[in-house]
């Protein structure tokens, strides 16, 4: 967006589509406007939109002073939201993560571009702060909930309010990595196996996939054998929760993007169906899946120094990772067999 005129005529098309459809979410206008949400949302500057300096490590570090709020990720199919508190903050050049009971969360900010102070709705309005990648998605939300510290909050916009014209600077998104047939895969499978067999933490599969230049995808069809990846039916995430929520088995649901990572630790109870959406309704958790998105779900087992570790996983029709959950775990304590036992029925 360059000019004052396409600005307003985006507004004005924005306006427009809002009065046809007065529920309609702002990620989804600008997919029918064909625009990124930040170049929506730069329309708003002024009126409900309140740019702010992307000095992202001091913003992040002031998350603390809010309190009790409500952290939202989410990728084209699934949104994560928890509640809770921010703690236990760090930070480095490629990542940062807040690691509390309440709020754990993984921020790869090497991708970041915008940040905005944003206010929605009319009677009750809605506060937040969103975060915006250099191609113009958000990746991270943060809403201030009845709980919050809103003094925190508006010193916040206060004291990162961006005092210079703002201009949109986006980048063309890369391609996504294409998932070839095993008969296009030119790699050593055995010592890609014997890599897989010998793994001592969870954490090092993506860099092992990365290194022999896999998609996750091929790299699960280029298991060891079907136990360590197996291709489970679609409807296995739906099973999972409801096994789950009836067991009170506690659970572990990571959804990202290519900006950040939410993750809840937890029981799950309210499973609801709306429309096409199947949800988690809790009152710190909230999780809302487009579940026909999902095309191909794996059960995947990974060796760690505390034993093996399963997870499942989930894809979209372009080999995107959704969602993928696991038993509730911490480093040093092996995976509960409870948790074994109810991937077993998928």
């Amino acid at each position: 967006m360059n000019t004052t005129q396409e600005k307003t005529s985006l507004k004005e098309a924005w306006e427009n589509l809002k009065a046809e459809n007065p529920g309609l979410r702002i990620r989804n206008a600008a997919q029918q406007l064909g625009v990124s949400e930040v170049e929506l949302l730069a329309t708003q500057i002024g009126e409900t939109a309140t740019p702010l300096l992307p000095d992202f490590e001091a913003i992040l570090k002031r998350f603390e002073e809010i309190g009790y709020a409500m952290s939202l990720t989410r990728n084209a199919s699934i949104v994560h939201e928890r509640k809770g508190m921010f703690k236990d903050f760090s930070w480095s050049p490629y990542a940062s993560l807040f690691v509390g009971e309440d709020i754990d969360i993984r921020f790869f900010h090497t991708v970041w571009k915008y940040a905005f102070a944003v206010v929605e709705g009319g009677d009750k309005p809605r506060k937040s702060i969103q975060i915006f990648d250099k191609y113009g998605e958000a990746v991270y939300k943060l809403y201030i909930e009845n709980k919050s510290n809103v003094e925190a909050y508006e010193a916040i916009i206060s004291d990162f309010y961006n005092t210079e014209d703002f201009v949109l600077e986006l980048e063309q998104a890369p391609e996504l990595q294409k998932v070839r047939s095993i008969d296009e895969i030119d790699v050593d499978t055995l010592a890609f196996q014997q890599e897989w067999i010998d793994l001592k933490d969870t954490h090092d599969f993506f860099g092992m996939v990365r290194k022999y230049k896999l998609h996750r995808i091929e790299a699960l069809h280029l298991a060891p054998s079907k136990h360590h990846a197996s291709l489970v039916p679609n409807d296995s995430l739906r099973k999972a929760l409801n096994l789950a929520a009836e067991s009170g088995q506690e659970i572990m649901v990571f959804v990202g993007n290519r900006g950040a990572i939410g993750i809840h630790t937890g029981p799950v109870k309210k499973i609801v169906d709306f429309g096409p959406w199947l949800n988690v309704l809790d009152r710190e958790f909230n999780l809302h899946i487009f579940e026909a998105d999902i095309k191909q779900s794996w059960v995947v087992r990974k060796p760690t120094e505390d034993g093996e570790v399963t997870s499942l996983e989930c894809f979209d029709a372009n080999g995107e990772l959704i969602v993928t959950l696991f038993g509730k775990r911490k480093p040093g304590i092996p995976e509960m067999e409870s948790w074994r036992e109810l991937v077993a029925k998928l």
